[in-house]
């Protein structure tokens, strides 16, 4: 299993011009995040101040990833980055000094 920093960018091109028809869109898609929250793949979601982008932390495998993130699409894009824990780095430096 895998530790994954994905960055999500929304795409507000898709979402509608009217302020409460926006509002309905953004909120399904903040009960799908807490949907992902309360199924323990997403330890950490973060929505950047003033910005329609920010973060999560999603633990699984690549595959429960991409089908994770394609729940979310074409509303939302993604950049990821698989993440290598403290205990990870410390046997590449071991592995390193021999």
């Amino acid at each position: 299993m895998g530790k994954y920093l994905v960055l999500w960018k929304v795409e507000q091109s898709r979402l509608p011009i009217d302020p409460k028809e926006r509002g309905a869109g953004l909120g399904a898609l903040l009960a799908k995040v807490k949907q992902d929250i309360e199924k323990g793949k997403v330890k950490d979601w973060g929505n950047f101040v003033g910005e329609a982008r920010g973060y999560d932390v999603f633990e699984g495998t690549e595959l429960e990833l991409m089908n994770t993130l394609q729940q979310f699409v074409p509303f939302v894009s993604f950049e990821v980055h698989q993440v290598a824990s403290l205990s990870q780095a410390e046997e590449m430096i071991k592995a390193l000094a021999g």
